[in-house]
């Protein structure tokens, strides 16, 4: 019993980002903190923590370690500006595009302000525009997908609060019919994917990424943050190991007439 407590526990804690929605449909794009389609532009210290790229276009500006190597913005991950990895993962990205469209929705809410609401887990369309003023609370384990026919936009220090499980990493999608603006000093989460372009001002974040299919992505002070492939193995690694160091304390010692039920038959051990 010990042990498939411990089994629970490890699956439980490090097989989560396995099973995100995330890891099933984004494919290589996964892996993108920003993916631009035309370009990539920043100005101001950007961080991101995950991959950059840009593709059909070729051109980022803004970042150390890219082709330009502008600074003065950061990133973690690997630079790809119109190269076949940019290339397989917009190709990925738009797969995830169309599959979130298709959704069957759970609730529409064209015509409100996502301020003030309280969310659980579902498919939440807006038949053109959707707006975020002050603090939309997602609430609860699963998948959260909003579908925007036309174009999203938050208000300055707009924010978007996770409780109760809810995953802007793994499980929280933003499918824009157009473009997406973020306010001054938004706090935002997920994954946003765009068919044209995406404009973050200053000072806002996303827990998440940032992907435009065929458009620009201009940045300007921002974070922008997914965890890193290898962090998530690193992670796993120290969980088995822990689980096997466990493994020998899980059982006593049992004597050679102890009986073991096995599926409720009694079975003496010789």
């Amino acid at each position: 019993m010990k042990i498939q407590k411990l089994l629970f526990v490890f699956v439980s804690c490090f097989g989560i980002a396995s099973q995100s929605m995330a890891a099933l449909i984004l494919g290589s794009a996964e892996t993108f903190a920003v993916l631009g389609g035309s370009t990539v532009t920043s100005t101001g210290y950007t961080t991101l923590e995950g991959d950059l790229g840009v593709y059909s276009g070729t051109a980022i500006t803004g970042f150390f370690g890219t082709n330009a190597d502008d600074g003065p913005g950061t990133f973690t991950g690997s630079s790809h500006e119109g190269d076949s990895a940019a290339q397989q993962a917009q190709a990925d990205a738009l797969y995830a595009y169309n599959e979130l469209k298709d959704l069957s929705f759970t609730q529409d809410l064209s015509g409100q302000d996502l301020g003030g609401f309280v969310l659980t887990p579902g498919v939440y369309k807006f038949d053109t525009s959707a707006q975020l003023t002050g603090i939309l609370t997602l609430d609860g384990v699963g998948d959260y997908v909003f579908q925007i026919g036309s174009t999203l936009t938050t208000a300055a220090n707009a924010s978007i609060l996770f409780i109760n499980g809810a995953n802007p990493l793994g499980n929280v999608f933003w499918q824009i019919g157009t473009s997406s603006t973020l306010g001054v000093g938004t706090q935002f989460g997920g994954t946003l994917l765009a068919d044209q372009s995406h404009t973050l001002h200053d000072g806002a974040r996303v827990d998440g990424r940032v992907i435009a299919l065929h458009g620009a992505v201009t940045l300007e002070n921002n974070t922008i943050n997914i965890p890193e492939p290898a962090s998530l193995v690193l992670m796993a690694l120290v969980g088995l190991a822990l689980l096997l160091f466990m493994l020998p304390f899980g059982s006593a010692k049992r004597s050679a007439d102890t009986p073991v039920r096995i599926h409720d038959t009694k079975v003496i051990q010789p």
